[in-house]
């Protein structure tokens, strides 16, 4: 392995640390986006309960507000709960735009790695094809053995880039997915709990508003 990473010469240095970039922030993103971290397993039908039954107090609400970003979605809701329905989707929306950008986060950076690792890796062919074909100009062809061994060397590069890039790329369509996926369920809970709260006394109607739209998870 050594061997090969000397064989592909300096240019294997920047995808090693994109290599080595885009395994951190695939184990980090893992870690991150557990569907028990994003939406606990019956937060919403407990903080249904919570409304129906009028136990909406600060400290269940700001207990509530840290515990996920389901937990957070729904806590900014409950701020509202007595404006109109207009007013708490536009708080639900405020809100889930800022909690779709964190589930997002260094996404686009793991789809730069996908993208940057077979050009940085043709690069690196490119480079030693180039200090073969100078050798060749001073000294001759020589051995085809020896030609073929440093063109061997040189597709090492694009390999790796390769390598680098095909794991990363899977990853960041992956957690796309993931992503769009706890959005709409994200958007079921928040519609459920302010049907919830519109059936309390005092809580303020809207006309036929338009459904919650949380931003982001796009391809």
């Amino acid at each position: 392995m050594l061997e090969l990473v000397k064989a592909g010469g300096w240019p294997m240095i920047p995808l090693l640390i994109l290599s080595a970039l885009a395994l951190a922030i695939i184990i980090e993103r893992l870690w991150t986006l557990r569907r028990r971290a994003v939406l606990p397993p019956n937060l919403g039908q407990e903080v249904r309960a919570w409304a129906a039954g009028g136990k909406l107090d600060p400290a269940h609400i700001e207990s509530l507000r840290a515990t996920a970003p389901l937990g957070a979605l729904l806590a900014a809701a409950l701020d509202v709960r007595g404006r109109p329905r207009e007013e708490i989707r536009e708080r639900i929306e405020d809100v889930g735009r800022h909690l779709v950008h964190r589930m997002e986060r260094y996404l686009n950076t793991l789809g730069t790695i996908a993208a940057a690792g077979p050009l940085l890796g043709l690069f690196g062919t490119v480079v030693g094809m180039i200090q073969m074909f100078l050798v060749i100009n001073d000294q001759g062809i020589g051995d085809v053995n020896q030609l073929a061994g440093g063109i061997g060397k040189a597709l090492v590069c694009t390999a790796t880039g390769m390598i680098v890039a095909i794991p990363a790329l899977i990853a960041h369509r992956w957690f796309r997915g993931r992503v769009s996926e706890y959005i709409v369920a994200m958007e079921h809970e928040a519609i459920a709990l302010v049907d919830v709260l519109q059936q309390h006394p005092g809580e303020g109607r809207a006309s036929e508003p338009r459904p919650v739209r949380l931003a982001g998870g796009q391809g």
